[in-house]
């Protein structure tokens, strides 16, 4: 049978049980004894050998698929604690995410329910004194609980009560776990009583085994709403904010808009960006792109990734920006936080929403970009375009900016339509500013989807006498072979060679020469966003000692 994870949102599901009762003194205490629990002193109560280990304490979870399930994958979210079985459902044949959680017995789930009523309430009124480690608090104040009400546990007990109010007070209650969980991409609930789906970088769209009821669905929404510092309602039902792990939400509430429920989408915040190499070893570019790439922004060439929902814009826009010089000014803006960069002249700016419903108060994306020109930025990275502010964009690069962005359409016409018409509303000379477009797509390989760069595309300029805007193909895409071609002909690389005063031969040894450090990298491991970047900054400051160490790039990395 499955693990119950409870039906109530943020506590496993009810359980009565005449004869597993709790003691008589605890249904006799009540909110005002626990008052005093703050006056003591708490870090004295909290020794090392108390807390969970699961190597010396064992595993608390006990994983148990029904029939007609096959394991594909196993995999710990918190070890001993949380497990994840990605199982293939033999009548559906479909993989299914399956959470496991400490089970608890009867006794466990009464006493679990009045310690999270009495902690609840004490940790609110006295938020004023909470000080120092949240989590050593938490559990020190339930050991004092435990012993007002005069119930001794034994380890496993308390480590499984542990966990749940951990997980309930600190975390995000059932969907703390896929929080946590690095695989995960989206989280997405449809409504009450409808399993949770799930976006996995490994097996893709998945179906959960959690479901929630609608009051703790209401509960958990407003929850998501209060702590991305907003306020949802029955009156005001829909929302976008940011978590503050810098994860996207959408949120609608109740049956307002969405007629089977409170429904939620979560597009989780990856911490350590996709780093060239990462892009390379997915097959999302060929090497010989993203030298292309390094060339055009160390000489700034502006860019611009386009493509469909979920293709990857932002995460190659955030890659190929680790080609930025070190010490030139960057400025990015964005509504939710998502590009990352280990550059020090960089200012980061985020769009806010008003405070209330009227207009004042709100930062938008044009105001920021305003902003940003009387910044004097060498860079400018906007996350997407979507409204007036492409105009100012596109002005910025007319008048000598570098500027990266992403925009949501198919192909380069289509991005030009978008581009001229409302509301984005871009004159068409001024696309002429533009150096580069790369296409990306979200495709099938097989049975597997994948994000491809489909074209690499130069805007050449327009067209005298019609008008139209002529375009180059730099690089294309072979979906039958799944490789990249190169056309041979590139205007950028053109223009780098006259700027640069190089000759052919000179442009081709450079291109060949960051071709072999990017192997050398992936070659070697080197993914991480810093030992990336710092690779790339030594280059564009001593070139010779980065060639002279590509056998151990390690050692610039330090």
């Amino acid at each position: 049978m499955f693990i119950g994870l409870g039906g109530d949102g943020s506590l496993p599901p009810r359980v009565r049980d005449p004869v597993m009762q709790l003691p008589e003194v605890l249904q006799r205490l009540r909110l005002k004894d626990a008052y005093h629990l703050f006056g003591k002193k708490l870090g004295a109560i909290r020794e090392s050998e108390k807390l969970y280990n699961p190597d010396r304490h064992g595993i608390l979870v006990t994983p148990d698929l029904p029939p007609g399930f096959e394991v594909v994958d196993v995999y710990w979210i918190e070890r001993g604690l949380s497990l994840v079985c990605i199982a293939l459902n033999e009548k559906t044949h479909q993989n299914e995410y399956v959470l496991f959680e400490p089970p608890l017995s009867p006794f466990e789930y009464e006493l679990l329910e009045r310690l999270y009523e009495d902690l609840r309430d004490v940790l609110l009124l006295n938020e004023e004194e909470i000080h120092g480690e949240k989590k050593q608090i938490l559990l020190s104040l339930v050991e004092e609980l435990l012993g007002e009400y005069g119930v001794r546990l034994d380890q496993p007990s308390l480590f499984r009560l542990q966990y749940y109010l951990v997980r309930n007070f600190l975390g995000w209650s059932r969907i703390d776990a896929l929080m946590k969980d690095p695989q995960i991409e989206d989280i997405s609930c449809d409504g009450t009583k409808i399993p949770i789906f799930l976006y996995h970088r490994r097996f893709h769209n998945v179906k959960t085994n959690i479901v929630f009821e609608e009051e703790p669905l209401n509960s958990l929404a407003i929850t998501l709403a209060q702590r991305s510092g907003k306020h949802i309602s029955v009156g005001s039902p829909i929302l976008d904010a940011t978590l503050p792990d810098g994860s996207r939400l959408q949120l609608t509430f109740s049956t307002v808009v969405t007629s089977r429920g409170t429904s939620f989408s979560i597009r989780k915040f990856r911490e350590e960006p996709f780093t060239p190499v990462e892009l390379l070893e997915r097959g999302t570019f060929p090497v010989d792109a993203m030298v292309y790439f390094w060339l055009a922004i160390e000489n700034n060439k502006s860019l611009l990734f386009i493509g469909g929902t979920a293709s990857g814009k932002t995460t190659s826009l955030n890659a190929v920006s680790h080609f930025i010089p070190p010490l030139a000014k960057v400025v990015s803006i964005e509504d939710t936080r998502e590009i990352t960069l280990y550059h020090d002249n960089w200012i980061a700016s985020v769009t806010r929403d008003a405070a209330t419903d009227a207009a004042a108060g709100s930062i938008t994306m044009f105001d920021l970009l305003k902003a940003a020109m009387r910044q004097r930025p060498e860079y400018l990275i906007v996350g997407e375009v979507r409204g007036a502010e492409a105009q100012t964009l596109f002005q910025a690069m007319n008048t000598g900016h570098t500027t990266f962005s992403s925009l949501h359409a198919a192909d380069v016409d289509a991005a030009v339509h978008r581009l001229e018409n409302e509301p984005l509303s871009v004159p068409r000379n001024m696309l002429q500013a533009l150096d580069i477009v790369a296409i990306q797509a979200l495709i099938y390989r097989g049975a597997e989807r994948v994000r491809r760069c489909q074209e690499i595309v130069e805007i050449m300029g327009l067209d005298q006498a019609t008008q139209n805007i002529q375009v180059n193909t730099v690089f294309s895409y072979d979906p039958v072979t799944d490789t990249f071609s190169f056309s041979g002909r590139s205007q950028v690389y053109n223009e780098i060679m006259a700027s640069r005063g190089w000759t052919t031969d000179e442009l081709q040894n450079e291109i060949l020469n960051r071709g072999k450090i990017l192997l050398a990298m992936r070659e070697q491991g080197v993914k991480d966003y810093i030992a990336v970047s710092r690779i790339f900054h030594s280059y564009a400051i001593k070139p010779d000692e980065v060639m002279a160490n590509l056998a151990d790039l390690g050692r610039l990395t330090g």
